[in-house]
């Protein structure tokens, strides 16, 4: 059951997570429903399928709570208007749903009653398809302002939806053309090397769901997304999450994206073979291969785990080399050897789902994190407020940097790093950043200069050049206890940092109990806090 009461809990208290476990199970529920019943052709999970869409469409709204407004950053209203939709992400992912099923099963369905089909054609047409070709809402990309992964996540749920049903040729082909220039806004705001400034876990929702936007256009007018396969910024957007990759399931998280997370499917796999590129097509087929649950139970965009259960992938014998990478677009660069992976992230406080952390430096021994980005918590209302950067998880306090006299980043676009600099070479990799543009004036900074060096086979190097009128404080997060002996810190078993130019260094324990932060996270985490003895501070890690 899902009430009222329940939707109204966001506007209420600020949760979102138990009005949401109540609507994704619905949806679950009905996904696994259908996979059974198409498995098993027995009739016996209709009745159960026909109740679960029933319910859905008996909803008065589609949209999460969190997501109830008609403008971008607009008020959320506590309950939804049945007679005004808002088409967010998991309005057009329910109606993708309905709508497939419509596809695979509806003579099954109409054989029970022609109604079912009918009522899942009416309110997808009425809460979706009516709405998206009359109303202009802000991830159209109808002006200049930034997009982001919603554009091509609505868009490819849009597509899928109108070419499921029985709908017209002349709807058809303004869903289309309306999509198509949503996919041009959201691939505007994307660099040239295709780096996805939302993180890692974004990619799945952004250049993967252009990538099925894509996939739905060509099906549906064969040929017509051919000169597009080979662009050299839709296979750099596709490679991304190799390049971010660490080892097993550990990948670079910045932004709200967590340090673990699933493993590839067909979906990435599909997107190397389109791009022409073995380096994703290589990688997604090994790592699908070692998933325990390659019918990807947590989904429930039926779509995707049809693709699943259809796509015959044979993992190669052997993976394709790691290398370096850069993103510029972003500033983020990556290192690798046989020991460390090293990400440095420079760019600005101003992108989306930014934490504040210009000049933050994330590192993994031996496939284990050392430094490490703790990561986002559970979404509330005050993750995408004003309050935002009052959660710790979001201070750059908490992102391995510096504070100064308790002043730390500031958000927005003008807090930036400037003159950064790489240089990578067989013996080592070098990256140089000033990240006193990234602070606000109280901070006192006149420059804080950065320097991330890998040696290659044995050391990382981080040197931090501070000019300033405030004492500074390095801050470093790390899962490993830390034991203090001197002038070394000991992580655990993994490694030892070395700090000349430090001084009284403290250790505090953060408790962890945030199931989003669990997913990555042991329940302790650890703050390293190391001031300046001067203006010159340097670590050693081996």
């Amino acid at each position: 059951m899902i009430t009222a009461g329940d939707y109204r809990q966001f506007s209420v208290n600020g949760n979102r997570a138990d009005f949401e476990a109540l609507y994704f199970s619905r949806r679950r529920m009905l996904n696994d429903l259908v996979l059974g019943e198409l498995l098993q052709d027995e009739g016996r999970f209709l009745p159960a399928i026909v109740d679960g869409i029933w319910l859905i469409c008996e909803e008065s709204g589609w949209q999460l709570p969190a997501h109830n407004s008609y403008e971008r950053g607009g008020i959320r209203h506590p309950l939804p208007d049945v007679n005004r939709p808002v088409i967010d992400l998991f309005a057009a992912e329910t109606a993708a749903l309905l709508s497939t099923i419509v596809a695979l099963m509806g003579d099954r369905l109409n054989a029970i009653s022609p109604v079912i089909v009918s009522r899942i054609q009416h309110e997808v047409r009425r809460r979706i398809l009516e709405p998206y070709l009359t109303t202009p809402f802000w991830w159209m990309g109808n002006g200049s302002e930034r997009m982001n992964n919603w554009t091509a996540w609505i868009s490819q749920n849009v597509l899928l939806s109108t070419f499921s049903l029985n709908t017209d040729q002349a709807l058809r082909a303004h869903v289309a053309e309306k999509a198509l220039g949503s996919l041009d806004a959201f691939i505007k705001d994307y660099a040239e090397d295709g780096a996805c400034e939302e993180g890692v876990v974004y990619y799945r929702h952004a250049a993967l769901c252009m990538f099925g936007a894509m996939c739905i256009l060509d099906t549906v007018a064969p040929g017509s997304m051919s000169p597009l396969w080979s662009a050299p910024k839709i296979r750099n957007m596709a490679e991304y999450i190799v390049n971010m990759h660490v080892a097993g399931h550990f990948y670079f998280n910045f932004a709200d994206s967590a340090a673990v997370i699933d493993p590839c499917s067909a979906r990435e796999y599909l997107f190397g073979k389109a791009v022409g590129s073995q380096k994703l097509s290589v990688f997604a087929a090994r790592d699908r291969a070692t998933s325990m649950t390659p019918h990807l139970p947590g989904e429930w965009n039926l779509w995707y785990r049809v693709l699943e259960l259809l796509t015959p992938v044979t993992p190669p014998e052997t993976a394709s080399r790691r290398t370096d990478a850069s993103y510029p677009g972003i500033g983020l660069h990556i290192a690798r050897d046989e020991k460390f992976v090293l990400a440095v992230k420079g760019g600005n406080n101003g992108e989306s789902h930014n934490h504040n952390d210009v000049g933050s430096v994330t590192l993994y021994k031996n496939g284990e994190p050392l430094l490490i980005d703790v990561g986002v918590e559970t979404y509330t209302a005050k993750t995408f407020s004003a309050d935002r950067y009052q959660i710790w998880t979001m201070q750059s306090g908490f992102h391995n940097l510096p504070t100064f006299g308790g002043a730390m980043q500031s958000d927005g676009a003008d807090f930036a790093a400037r003159d950064m600099q790489t240089t990578f070479t067989s013996e080592r990799a070098d990256i140089l950043l000033d990240i006193a543009p990234a602070y606000p004036l109280e901070a006192g900074l006149r420059s804080y200069r950065r320097t991330i060096t890998l040696n290659r086979g044995r050391s990382v190097e981080i040197t931090d050049i501070h000019d300033g009128d405030l004492p500074a404080v390095l801050s470093l997060m790390l899962r490993e206890k830390p034991e203090v002996e001197g002038g070394s810190v000991h992580v655990g078993d993994l490694g030892i940092i070395e700090v000349e130019g430090g001084r009284d260094i403290q250790v505090e324990t953060i408790e962890i109990n945030d199931s989003r932060l669990n997913i990555s996270w042991p329940s302790k985490l650890y703050r390293l806090l190391i001031p300046f003895a001067d203006t010159r501070l340097t670590l050693r890690i081996v």
